[in-house]
């Protein structure tokens, strides 16, 4: 073939075809795009905020776009010089993380081939050893929980203070949740091993200082501390779970999770009663203290001691220098703002009237306190509680829309009892029961989410069509009445915990899947903040709209020449309606049922706006 010559007699670079490209090729979309072809495999870290600080774009790809087109491929693109034949073969150096290669697509087939490599920086073995244990320790931190429901009329009856019981389950719900997010940053600096052992250790000591409480006021401290290392419990072992697991498969894993918070919970509701009837309070607690010793000692038998301190093994950090680095005064802060909402939204309308002087000064308090919070935040470096999580899209909507659909939830499974007892006029111990088909809802579902985004590698379907049946199971418990069967009733209060089951594993996995390695524990435990405030929100809106409609509802149904006693009676003791005359008895069920409808509604609005906020979102494919 005949070459043209160029100027000087030298022949002209071959021209490259190009490469046929129409509205059907995938594109680079941004940089971090780009960057992430050539990242570490097993990091999934978005680009640092301050090198597009104007941006508002996200800085992965969108899940509805396709693998991305390799540029060092593209003939039409300047290559250099080409590549000597005998050169073309030889394979590329080995780099930092085991089982990474340079090619996405060739690393992308080992992860599906090999099942080591679904986990990072640990062997199968080891990791089945150490999520064994942190499986445990959910089963035996549900357990207690769900004790209390049990048996806290049998412990306040025990100390002849029964009107202290809401302050047994207010102490626990309190440190829990206010100390939650100091997790993620503690265990950032010093590692996760020695703050997961504290925890575990904290857990221990106070369940059995519970067995041991003398009086009411010790027990109930008792429970603040055990909130304490039940919080840690629970957070550390979502951050062992997310360090140890490669994104694409942590659904899978949160499935097993979900399973044994289901099994954990149930083992409370069924064998509370029971354990309390026949060895006692103390022995209930006591029962619990081998299980947390046996997970103590898996713990510190397996749990890497180098997880989580890669920042101050690059720092060369001493002690001192950690402990300045944590974000103190924030912390501070942060545990005051969450102490005071909660005590003003679980003890109003409970212990105390909503206008009582405790109560404003305590939501007044919290709502100060958090605009100082922001305020401070903005400027700390490695903040407790980072803004640009509450702030940048789309972990803002993964977080605020878990906080709403939180509320809603917790106003179903709050109200739903209720409703059995005062409109089905069933006892206690069948309306638990019809709330059976809502906990297998729950954990189905939940199970079945993980296995979904580990198959598909989605995360957006399951989290709309959670939001979806929050909305729909609010609207189908609002048309609920005296004269509806059990069983449609049934099935209408289980349609949100089929929505609770589809979402809240999905916006765990969504928060990690958009955060920075780096930020990932603290992503999580701030995750976990806003669902705990969610949950006392639920209670706290759903009790006061339902006894405000109540009351009212009540006056315009109730008549009679003794109206105000059957009212007052009505209103103070769920039981009694059935010792009501038949006229008075069905007065007051039609507006226990009116009211509830009015409170179930109230929990389709949450979820609609969980769902609003989650639909125009962009989030990765877990395979990119």
């Amino acid at each position: 073939m005949t070459v043209a010559q160029g100027p000087g007699g030298t022949s002209p670079p071959p021209q490259r075809e190009r490469p046929d490209i129409d509205e059907d090729t995938p594109l680079l979309k941004t940089k971090s795009s780009h960057l992430r072809l050539y990242s570490d495999a097993g990091s999934y870290s978005a680009l640092d905020e301050s090198a597009d600080a104007g941006s508002t774009s996200t800085a992965f790809p969108a899940e509805d776009e396709e693998a991305l087109l390799n540029l060092a491929r593209v003939s039409s693109l300047p290559q250099g010089p080409d590549i000597e034949p005998s050169l073309e073969h030889i394979p590329p150096a080995p780099i930092a993380d085991k089982g990474a290669s340079a090619d996405p697509e060739h690393c992308s087939a080992r992860r599906k081939d090999d099942y080591a490599s679904r986990f990072i920086g640990v062997s199968p073995m080891r990791f089945w050893l150490i999520f064994s244990g942190i499986l445990l320790g959910y089963v035996i931190g549900f357990f207690d929980s769900t004790l209390m429901a049990s048996s806290h009329p049998v412990i306040t009856s025990h100390f002849h203070a029964s009107n202290s019981a809401s302050w047994l389950s207010t102490a626990f719900l309190l440190t829990s949740t206010a100390f939650l997010p100091l997790f993620g940053r503690i265990s950032d600096t010093f590692g996760r091993k020695p703050v997961y052992l504290f925890a575990i250790a904290v857990f221990f000591v106070t369940t059995a200082w519970c067995a041991a409480a003398q009086s009411i006021g010790s027990f109930i401290a008792a429970r603040a501390v055990c909130g304490l290392g039940a919080g840690g419990v629970f957070s550390m072992g979502m951050i062992l779970s997310s360090d140890l697991v490669r994104i694409e498969y942590r659904g899978l894993y949160q499935s097993y999770i979900n399973l044994v918070l289901g099994v954990g919970g149930c083992l409370g509701l069924a064998f509370g009663g029971f354990l309390c009837d026949h060895v006692g309070w103390r022995g209930a607690f006591l029962v619990q203290l081998p299980f947390i010793f046996v997970y103590f000692i898996v713990a510190a038998w397996t749990t890497p001691a180098d997880l989580g301190l890669k920042r101050a093994k690059a720092d060369r950090m001493s002690v001192p220098q950690l402990i300045k680095s944590i974000d103190l005064t924030g912390s501070f802060i942060l545990v005051v703002t969450v102490t005071a909402l909660i005590l003003g939204l679980n003890l109003g309308g409970n212990v105390f009237a909503w206008t009582h002087p405790l109560i404003i000064s305590s939501l007044a308090l919290s709502i100060v306190l958090a605009m100082v919070f922001v305020r401070y935040e903005r400027n700390v470096e490695r903040a407790v509680m980072p803004i640009s999580l509450l702030s940048k899209q789309p972990r803002a909507s993964i977080i605020f829309g878990n906080f709403f659909g939180s509320i809603s939830i917790n106003t179903m499974i709050f109200n739903a009892p209720l409703y059995f007892q005062a409109v089905k006029l069933a006892s206690p111990t069948d309306s638990g029961l019809r709330l059976v088909a809502a906990t297998l809802a729950v954990t189905v579902s939940s199970v079945s989410t993980g296995f979904l985004i580990t198959w598909t590698k989605r995360l957006k379907p399951t989290m709309l069509v959670g939001g979806l049946f929050l909305l729909i199971g609010g609207c189908a418990a609002a048309l609920i009445g005296k004269d509806t069967p059990d069983l449609i009733a049934m099935i209408c209060v289980s349609l949100s915990s089929l929505g609770q089951g589809f979402s809240f594993p999905t916006l765990m996995v969504s928060v990690l899947a958009t955060s920075a390695q780096e930020e990932q524990a603290v992503a999580t435990t701030t995750l976990g903040l806003f669902r705990n405030l969610g949950s006392v929100m639920g209670v706290a809106t759903s009790s006061w709209i339902f006894q405000n409609t109540l009351v009212y509802q009540l006056d315009e149904l109730v008549t009679s020449p003794d109206k105000e006693s059957v009212i007052l009676l009505a209103r103070k003791s769920v039981q009694a309606i059935a010792n009501l005359d038949p006229m008075h008895q069905q007065q007051v069920i039609e507006a226990y049922a009116a009211a509830l409808r009015v409170t179930f509604f109230s929990a389709a609005i949450w979820g609609a706006i969980m769902f609003m906020m989650h639909i125009r979102i962009r989030l990765p494919r877990l395979d990119l």
